[in-house]
């Protein structure tokens, strides 16, 4: 096949303090094939762009390669910024020549001003581009808002099912296969959309939800059933679409068996929509567990209301201030989005004492900052940590470690989520010699932690991500939905 491949994602979330310009993809991920490949490594290493270059390659196919911009999430898109770099997709398509295929990276929660649907404006003017006889494929996030006007683009549509997302390369090859099965004519794909109104944050690793996404796993198996996304939804999204959602593709004449599927999927989510509010603890509560835990082993507490994988700053001082306030020792914490204050200790240099006032910089949500006297440990320009598809890597930024009393706190200029232990090791901190790590994250890191943690505490400070969904200004989101309307029912499509 001939594919044109390109990626423009972004996660929005609509009550972020952060806003996400031209510099926050330049910050992020801004490869043009053009330009000569100045972030191409970046690009390979973005889930589903790489992935399908590798797959295309096994299979023999030539790739066009276009766009791959992607900003870390954040809050609306700028309305100019969206336009230029979806334009710019468009001309990069149009100018491939004729392809037989369409694959798109995106995410599925994509807002920019004027904006509330922007994967399905993207795919809507793909289709008019391309017509109605050339496959289009978007591979998106599980924290997508699945719409109609995505569906009616007539894209096949094609979700990871695992959080932590560590399915990226079996969803790329799931979605170039039924790509190939429509360029040769021997699939004829339709979709069912069963809409599931709650929202909510559910972990995949164990409990009922691994055993709902092992049943989604053996549903595909269904004779006429192509592919099955569990849509979790992004909760911090405010559009009249937002929610959970249960996406079926079928052979076309296998309507009847994608309508129970979709149905009975919804029903058994729907069921399940208490387990993602449960086992968050306050700020006080958590570290009472953690310390409490301590004798134990290593205890991870992620603090996943600052986690900037869905928007926030990364620069909330409450879990940091009740440790400093305890005396907690033998602690690590990272890591702090804190431009400035990396500069003030990078300049000083390891070994230095320095006042330093930290974090708490950006909105109320991040909390008041800490003033501290801080001795630097470390000072790096060039760590990394392995990222969300785990075979490539990023860069911290510029990045220093701060001893505050019996804690080593990692501040960086590149503001991201932890992924890996190698936020900590890369700077010298040793976590086999912790009995606490503060991570700023909330699902993610615990593909690296997991397997060194012997007790994981879940911390639901205030912050951007904070899970008191009710409190939230929404303008735009489609009521009733769980749970702030606790009395619901799964609607039946």
């Amino acid at each position: 096949m001939h594919i044109f491949l390109a990626a423009l994602a972004h996660e929005t979330n609509s009550f972020s303090p952060i806003p996400t310009t031209l510099r926050a993809f330049g910050e992020g991920i801004l490869y043009r094939p053009r330009d000569g490949g100045a972030q191409r490594a970046e690009a390979l290493g973005f889930p589903g762009y790489g992935l399908l270059l590798e797959t295309a390659s096994v299979h023999g196919d030539t790739v066009t390669c276009g766009l791959c911009a992607w900003a870390q999430p954040g809050g609306p898109v700028a309305r100019a910024v969206y336009e230029s770099l979806r334009d710019e997709l468009l001309g990069q398509l149009a100018a491939a020549g004729p392809v037989d295929a369409v694959f798109l990276v995106l995410h599925g929660a994509m807002i920019a001003h004027g904006y509330p649907d922007c994967e399905g404006d993207l795919l809507e003017r793909v289709r008019a581009l391309v017509g109605p006889g050339v496959p289009v494929g978007a591979l998106l996030d599980l924290h997508a808002t699945l719409t109609p006007r995505m569906l009616a683009s007539g894209a096949v549509l094609v979700a990871c099912k695992e959080y932590p997302h560590t399915d990226y390369l079996a969803r790329t090859r799931e979605l170039h296969g039924i790509l190939a099965r429509m360029v040769a004519r021997t699939c004829r794909p339709d979709a069912l959309m069963h809409k599931v109104p709650m929202l909510g944050i559910f972990g995949t690793g164990e409990g009922p939800m691994r055993a709902l996404v092992d049943d989604v796993l053996r549903r595909e198996q269904t004779p006429g059933i192509l592919s099955i996304s569990l849509i979790h939804g992004f909760p911090w999204s405010d559009t009249a679409d937002t929610g959970a959602a249960v996406l079926v593709l079928f052979e076309a004449g296998h309507d009847a068996a994608a309508r129970a599927t979709a149905a009975a999927l919804a029903q058994t989510f729907f069921a399940l929509r208490e387990v993602g509010a449960h086992g968050a603890l306050n700020v006080r509560d958590a570290v009472d567990a953690a310390l409490a835990a301590g004798d134990k082993g290593l205890v991870v507490l992620a603090d996943s209301a600052d986690n900037p994988g869905g928007g926030a700053a990364c620069d909330s001082t409450w879990v940091l201030r009740e440790l400093i306030d305890r005396g907690v020792q033998g602690a690590a914490l990272g890591m702090l989005w804190d431009p400035l204050a990396v500069q003030l200790a990078s300049d000083a240099g390891v070994g230095a004492e320095l006042r330093l006032r930290i974090g708490g910089k950006v909105g109320e949500g991040s909390g008041p900052p800490v003033d501290v006297r801080a001795t630097v440990t470390a000072v790096r320009h060039d760590a990394r940590q392995h990222g969300l598809a785990g075979k490539f890597t990023e860069a911290l930024g510029d990045a220093v470690a701060l001893r505050v009393g019996g804690i080593d706190v990692v501040l960086n200029t590149r503001r991201q989520q932890v992924f890996s232990p190698e936020c900590f090791t890369e700077l010298g901190i040793d976590l086999a010699a912790k009995r606490l790590v503060v991570v700023k994250s909330t699902r993610h890191f615990r593909a690296g932690f997991d397997p060194i943690a012997a007790t994981t505490i879940i911390c639901d400070a205030p912050g951007a991500l904070n899970s008191d969904l009710a409190r939230l200004p929404y303008v735009h989101l489609a009521r009733p939905i769980w749970p702030l309307d606790k009395a619901m029912e799964v609607h039946h499509a």
